[in-house]
């Protein structure tokens, strides 16, 4: 693309898949939803297009998603369904702790994370948790989506050679056992209640606070 627009493949494979999550997961009335770590911004706008009734908040930490975010949301003529992404950082101590932002609504009903858990320090999971559970409204739901070991065990080889890969490029990164991660989530007053088989040997969790 010549514009900042970036094309992720793997948004355009998985984007319907999780639409059809969402649609089942989030209420039918106006609902505002917090994206972290949202990436090329793809995934907003296809969501938005399949379900009017959501309001969109996207972010992220790197400035060349946020541009792209913000060129796919001009593209598509989001404007007045997504709100211009913002930076955020999860492990910073404004989001883990609850800090109001100007920009966003006291509460939201939802928060969408897709594909951050195992491309981050096991830190962004924590944080991620720790304020998600500050700005959830209650009955709100955390959809997180991504490949997850189930019982310490990888669900297929192709994820045990991802995880490898993705060590190999940071020891910090790996795909997480599903019971961490649904732990991290306890603490923080948020509970487990799906657990979505999705394509690709990847998983839906459903939080509810």
């Amino acid at each position: 693309m010549t514009d900042k627009r970036l094309d992720f493949p793997s948004a355009g494979r998985n984007a319907d898949p999780i639409a059809q999550v969402l649609k089942s997961v989030l209420p039918q009335t106006p609902c505002k939803v917090l994206e972290i770590a949202a990436g090329s911004g793809q995934h907003g706008v296809h969501f938005c297009t399949q379900m009017p009734n959501l309001s969109w908040w996207p972010t992220d930490l790197d400035p060349a998603h946020i541009a792209s975010i913000n060129a796919w949301r001009a593209y598509k003529g989001m404007g007045d369904q997504i709100h211009e992404a913002q930076r955020l950082d999860v492990c910073s101590d404004q989001w883990r702790k609850g800090q109001k932002r100007k920009d966003w609504p006291p509460a939201f009903d939802a928060i969408v994370n897709i594909n951050m858990v195992h491309i981050s320090p096991w830190q962004a999971t924590l944080g991620l948790m720790q304020g998600s559970a500050h700005r959830l409204a209650p009955g709100g739901v955390m959809v997180l989506y991504g490949p997850y070991k189930i019982n310490g065990k990888h669900t297929a080889p192709s994820n045990a050679n991802f995880d490898a890969s993705l060590r190999s490029r940071n020891p910090a990164w790996g795909v997480r056992d599903l019971e961490d991660v649904a732990a991290a989530g306890r603490a923080q007053g948020l509970t487990l209640r799906t657990t979505t088989p999705m394509p690709a040997n990847n998983y839906c969790l459903i939080f509810d606070r």
